[in-house]
C-alpha cells in the first residue's frame, strides 16, 4: 500500500496547507524510521508530529503519555476528526482494558494512547504483538531522565518494549530539555544515532519580566489595569486559586478558579467559558494548560514562583501563542526566595518519614502483602487527615516512593456511572405497576441502552436527567432506588485520582532507598532551583537567561523584556511624544496618578515612568490634594 504524502494527511484532517516551522523535517526523519527526538516548545504542534506520519504510513501508533486529561482529550479531538483512538490508563477494570486491546488489534485503530506505568502489565505484554505499531511516539519524553525536573521510573520500562517491537521508529517529544537531559533521553530510549531537532527558545513576541513586591496583589491589580485581553494566573495551592479570583470579582474583573480538586464537569464549564472569552482570567495550579489551545491568551502571570526553569517556560510560553505581543510576568517577594532556597529540605525527607507514610498508605488502602500492579482511588486530603500527616511533607514523600518506582500517582480519572437490570421484564413490569413513579426512568432506560438486561453498561445520569426533563439528583435517586430494590446494580459516577502499586507490597521497614541516586536528585534539585533564582536576579535579557539554560546562544537580546527595555535609551522625538500627550490629556481630562498609567497602557510602563520621573525632577507636575495630576507647559 502507498503511502500518502503528509501535506495531504495535513490538509484533509486539518485542514492547514502547510506545516509549522520543523514539523514536515521530524515527519519526513520519521517515515525514513530514523530514531528522533524533538524540542518543540508549547503550542508548538508536538501531536502533529506523530499523528500525520501514522496516518500516512496507515498503521498503528503507541502513544505514551503520563496524563490521562491530556490523552482523553487528544482522543477525543481526534475522534471529532473521524480518526479511531483509544487510551489505556490506570483506573480501568480487566474487562475494560480487554476490551480496549481487542479494540486496537482488530479494528481500524490508529492510536493507542497508553500511561507508563500499564507497559509491564501481563495484559499489556499479551497483546502487545497483536498490536504491530508502525511507531511509538512518547510525549513529555524529559520524564526519563532522572537528572530532570520531573522523572517517572515507569518511563524507564520504554527501552525493554523496543526490544519486542524491533525496527519500530520512536519519536520523544518534549518542550523543554538541556542538552544534558536531551543525551540522557536518547539513551534510556535506547535511540540509537536518533535525530534532534530543535526549535530556537526565543519566543519575539513574549515579553518576560519579573518584579519583586512588596504586595503582590496590588501589583497584580496594577497589571489587569494596564494589560487588555485573556489571561492565565497560576498560583501553588488550590486554597490560592479562589481566592486570588474572589479578588479580581471584587475589583470588577471577570475570573474563575481551577485545580485538579474539582469534579471533571465542573473543570470543564470553567474551561469553557475561559475559551470563549466569557471570563477574562483563569486563576489555576498547574493542573490546568496541557492541551489548551488558545491562541490569544495575552499575559500568563505567576504569582509564587516555580521551582524550575522548565515548568516556567512551558507555562509562561501558553501566552502568544498567535504571534501577537503579549507578556509573562513573575511576581514574588523576598519571603518567596528564601522558602524556595530551603525548599530541598522539604521536598527530600528521611527515609524514616518516607517509611512512615508508606505505613500509613498501605494501611488506609488495605493493601495485602504481595499485592502488586493494582490501581486504587485514592483521596489525598482525606489520607493526611486520617494518619495527622502534614500535607507539604507526605506529598514529597509519596514522590520519592513514585520516584524509586513503589507508586505511580495519576491525576483524577473519570469512570461514568454504570447499570445493569437483574430482574427479568416480567418482573420489572410488576415493579413498574406497583411504583408507577420510577417507570418513566426504567423505560428510558430500556430504549436508551441495549445490552442492559444482560450486562453492566455505562450510563450518564446528565443525559437522562435531559431525556427525563428531571433534575439530576432525582434521577440518580431513581437509579439508586433500583439497586435497593434489588431489581439492578448501580455504580455511580466516580472521578478520583489513582494510586497504582507498581512494586510487589512490602513492610514499611523494607522500603529501600538507594542513597547515592536520592543525594544525586537532590543536587539536582538544588541546581534547577539556583536557575531559576539567577533568572529572577539576572539584569540581562531574560530570554537570553532562559535560552541559555537550554543551551542555545541568542543571536541577539530580545529588545522586548523588562530588563532589555530599562536599558534602551528614549529618543527625544520619543520623550517629546509621551510628554506631548501627557499634558494634552491631563489638560482635557482630570486623571489621577493610578488612572494615567492605566490610560497610556500602550506606552512600556518602564519609558513612561521616565517621562514622569523627568518632568517631576523639572517641577512640571503637580498633584492636588484629591491626587489630580497636572503637567505643565
Amino acid at each position: 500500500m502507498s503511502r500518502k504524502r503528509p501535506v495531504d494527511v495535513l490538509k484533509q484532517y486539518w485542514g492547514f496547507e502547510s506545516f509549522r516551522p520543523r514539523q514536515e523535517e521530524i515527519i519526513d526523519s520519521i517515515l525514513h524510521g530514523k530514531d528522533t527526538l524533538a524540542l518543540l516548545p508549547t503550542g508548538g504542534g508536538k501531536s502533529i508530529c506523530f499523528q500525520v506520519p501514522t496516518l500516512a504510513m496507515g498503521g498503528l501508533c503507541l502513544v505514551i503519555s503520563p496524563l490521562v486529561a491530556l490523552m482523553k482529550d487528544q482522543v477525543h479531538q481526534l475522534r471529532r476528526r473521524g480518526i479511531t483512538a483509544i487510551a489505556i490508563y490506570s483506573g480501568m477494570s480487566r474487562k475494560e482494558l480487554t476490551a480496549a486491546f481487542r479494540l486496537a488489534a482488530e479494528s481500524n485503530c490508529r492510536f493507542l494512547y497508553v500511561s507508563p506505568e500499564r507497559l509491564e502489565t501481563d495484559l499489556f505484554r499479551e497483546w502487545l504483538p497483536a498490536l504491530k505499531p508502525v511507531l511509538i511516539a512518547v510525549d513529555e519524553a524529559h520524564c526519563v531522565s532522572q537528572w530532570g525536573y520531573d522523572f517517572r521510573p515507569p518511563y524507564l520500562r520504554i527501552a525493554a518494549i523496543r526490544e519486542e517491537l524491533p525496527g519500530i521508529p520512536v519519536l520523544a517529544l518534549t518542550a523543554s530539555a538541556t542538552p544534558l537531559i536531551q543525551t540522557d533521553i536518547c539513551d534510556k530510549l535506547k535511540m540509537a544515532d536518533a535525530a534532534i531537532f530543535t526549535q530556537s527558545f526565543l519566543r519575539p513576541n513574549l515579553s518576560y519580566s519579573a518584579q519583586a513586591s512588596g504586595s503582590i496583589n496590588n501589583k497584580m491589580l496594577e497589571i489587569f489595569r494596564r494589560l487588555p485581553g485573556s489571561a492565565i494566573i497560576y498560583c501553588r495551592n488550590r486554597r490560592r486559586t479562589k481566592e486570588i479570583s474572589d479578588l479580581l470579582k471584587l475589583h470588577g474583573i471577570k475570573s474563575d478558579y481551577y485545580h485538579a480538586g474539582l469534579p471533571s464537569e465542573e473543570r470543564g464549564v470553567k474551561q469553557d467559558l475561559w475559551m470563549k472569552n466569557d471570563i477574562r482570567v483563569i486563576v489555576c495550579t498547574n493542573a490546568f494548560g496541557m492541551g489548551i489551545d488558545k491562541p490569544d491568551v495575552r499575559l500568563v502571570l505567576h504569582v509564587e514562583i516555580p521551582d524550575n526553569l522548565e515548568s516556567y517556560y512551558q507555562e509562561a510560553g501558553r501566552a502568544g501563542r498567535d504571534g501577537e505581543k503579549s507578556y509573562a510576568v513573575l511576581l514574588y517577594n523576598e519571603k518567596m526566595k528564601g522558602e524556595l532556597k530551603d525548599l530541598h529540605k522539604l521536598q527530600f525527607p528521611p527515609v524514616s518519614h518516607i517509611r512512615e507514610v508508606y505505613r500509613g498508605l498501605v494501611h488506609y488502602l488495605q493493601i495485602p502483602l504481595g499485592t502488586e500492579q493494582v490501581s486504587y482511588d485514592f483521596d489525598f486530603p482525606d489520607f493526611i487527615k486520617r494518619f495527622s500527616f502534614d500535607s507539604k511533607s507526605a506529598q514529597a514523600a509519596l514522590q520519592v516512593l513514585e520516584q524509586e518506582d513503589y507508586i505511580s500517582l495519576n491525576d483524577p480519572v473519570f469512570k461514568p456511572a454504570t447499570f445493569q437490570f437483574t430482574g427479568g421484564r416480567e418482573e420489572l413490569e410488576q415493579f413498574e405497576a406497583d411504583h408507577p413513579e420510577l417507570d418513566p426512568l426504567i423505560k428510558t432506560l430500556l430504549r436508551s441502552y441495549s445490552g442492559i438486561l444482560d450486562q453492566p453498561v455505562p450510563v450518564f445520569e446528565k443525559m437522562l436527567a435531559s431525556l427525563l426533563a428531571w433534575p439530576p439528583e432525582k434521577v440518580k435517586k431513581g437509579l439508586s432506588d433500583l439497586q435497593r430494590f434489588q431489581l439492578a446494580v448501580y455504580s455511580p459516577q466516580k472521578e478520583k485520582p489513582q494510586l497504582f502499586l507498581a512494586r510487589s507490597r512490602v513492610g514499611s521497614s523494607d522500603i529501600r532507598i538507594d542513597a547515592k541516586t536520592y543525594a544525586f536528585r537532590k543536587e539536582q534539585f538544588v541546581k534547577r532551583v539556583k536557575a531559576m533564582l539567577a533568572y529572577l536576579d539576572t539584569a540581562g535579557c531574560r530570554s537570553s537567561s532562559i535560552a541559555g539554560y537550554f543551551g542555545e546562544t541568542l543571536p541577539h537580546d530580545c529588545g522586548i523584556c523588562d530588563n532589555c527595555v530599562k536599558k534602551q535609551k528614549l529618543s527625544a522625538a520619543e520623550f517629546q511624544e509621551i510628554y506631548r500627550r501627557l499634558r494634552e490629556k491631563t489638560r482635557s481630562v482630570p486623571l489621577t496618578a493610578r488612572e494615567l498609567f492605566d490610560e497610556f497602557s500602550d506606552i512600556h510602563q518602564e519609558h513612561l515612568r521616565r517621562v514622569i520621573d523627568s518632568i517631576q525632577a523639572e517641577n512640571k507636575m503637580t498633584v492636588d490634594e484629591e491626587g489630580i495630576v497636572r503637567i505643565s507647559e
